[in-house]
C-alpha cells in the first residue's frame, strides 16, 4: 500500500529540492532521514518534515510496519511564484521571482 505526505507552497524552489530528493529516493526511511539530517542544504528540513509525515501517516492511519518503510517515490511540483520588484538604475525596475514547490513523498512497505 502507498501512503503520501504532502507539504505545499514550500519556499524553497523546485529545482533545489529535486536536488535533495535525488538523496533518498528508493531509501529506506531511517536511513533517509539520517541523511537529511546531515545534508548541508535548507531544503532538507522541510523534505524530513514530510517523510516523517509520510512514515506516521502510514503506521497511524493504514497499520504499516514502521520498520519496513521505505521512500518508494518522491518529487517537487512547482508551486506558486511571488513577484516582488527591485529598483534599477535610470527610474527603472526589474522583477524578482520567488519560487515556490509542492514536496510530495510515497512511503510503502518492503
Amino acid at each position: 500500500m502507498d501512503v503520501k505526505a504532502t507539504a505545499k507552497t514550500v519556499r524553497y524552489t523546485p529545482r533545489k529540492t529535486r536536488l535533495v530528493l535525488d538523496l533518498i529516493r528508493g531509501k529506506d526511511v531511517e536511513e533517509a532521514l539520517a541523511i537529511l539530517q546531515f545534508t548541508p542544504n535548507h531544503a532538507a528540513t522541510a523534505v524530513a518534515k514530510v517523510v516523517k509525515s509520510a512514515a506516521a501517516n502510514a503506521v497511524h492511519n493504514h497499520q504499516l510496519d514502521g520498520s519496513k518503510l521505505y521512500v518508494k517515490s518522491c518529487y517537487a511540483d512547482e508551486g506558486v511564484t511571488l513577484k516582488r520588484w527591485m529598483p534599477r538604475a535610470k527610474g527603472s525596475a526589474s522583477q524578482i521571482l520567488k519560487r515556490t514547490s509542492h514536496i510530495t513523498v510515497v512511503v510503502s512497505e518492503r
